[in-house]
């Protein structure tokens, strides 16, 4: 069976959604759920599942991404994963890191890429004028935000939207997105999924 480690920064309801699917469909074993917050809230949601949890807050290790992560691979690479899953995962990974997952670590964005990597992506999306926005399931790697394509779903702009508003729609495509492609990959399916 496919192992999954899944990394999370706060409420980890995209986490949520990966879990339970696992858990009902049986492609995949939620082996970890990790944060770079110990007060995360997604943290007790993966324990009540049954997932193991772990936590290296980030904040000790100031600028030291190198040393962050080290600790990070801790409790990681104890879990033995196949597929590492970020899920709202807040910290930019070094090159390094992200070399060791290579082809087996999966991002979701809340943008339709190559649209608006990085942060604040309703909001750019609203003062863009775009008529859409939406989400992508991505390959990591050492670029932020460029890896392949394995999925998107789209929601229409509405007149009035604030950033707040839209984010909310969005993150109703990413909980349907992210179990549909994280399924496929497993499978060894890298076509990417699109949903209307």
């Amino acid at each position: 069976m496919t192992r999954v480690a899944i990394l999370i920064s706060g409420g980890g309801s995209n986490m949520l959604r990966l879990v339970e699917a696992m858990q009902a469909e049986g492609f995949a074993t939620p082996v970890l759920v990790a944060a770079n917050d110990p007060t995360a809230r997604g943290l007790g949601l993966a324990s009540a599942l049954g997932v193991p949890v772990a936590s290296v807050d980030h904040r000790p290790f100031g600028k030291d991404r190198a040393a962050f992560e080290a600790a990070l691979l801790e409790p990681l690479l104890a879990a033995r994963p196949d597929i590492l899953c970020l899920a709202g995962f807040m910290r930019v990974l070094t090159p390094g890191f992200v070399r060791r997952f290579e082809g087996r670590m999966l991002n979701i964005h809340p943008s339709l890429l190559p649209k608006y990597p990085g942060l604040h992506t309703h909001q750019r999306a609203i003062d863009a004028g775009d008529a859409e926005a939406g989400c992508t399931v991505h390959e990591v790697t050492a670029e932020l935000d460029a890896g392949p394509i394995l999925g998107q779903a789209r929601v229409p702009v509405l007149p009035g939207d604030t950033a707040d508003t839209l984010a909310a729609r969005v993150l109703m495509q990413e909980h349907r997105l992210y179990p549909a492609v994280l399924r496929r990959f497993v499978a060894g399916d890298r076509a990417p999924v699109f949903l209307p």
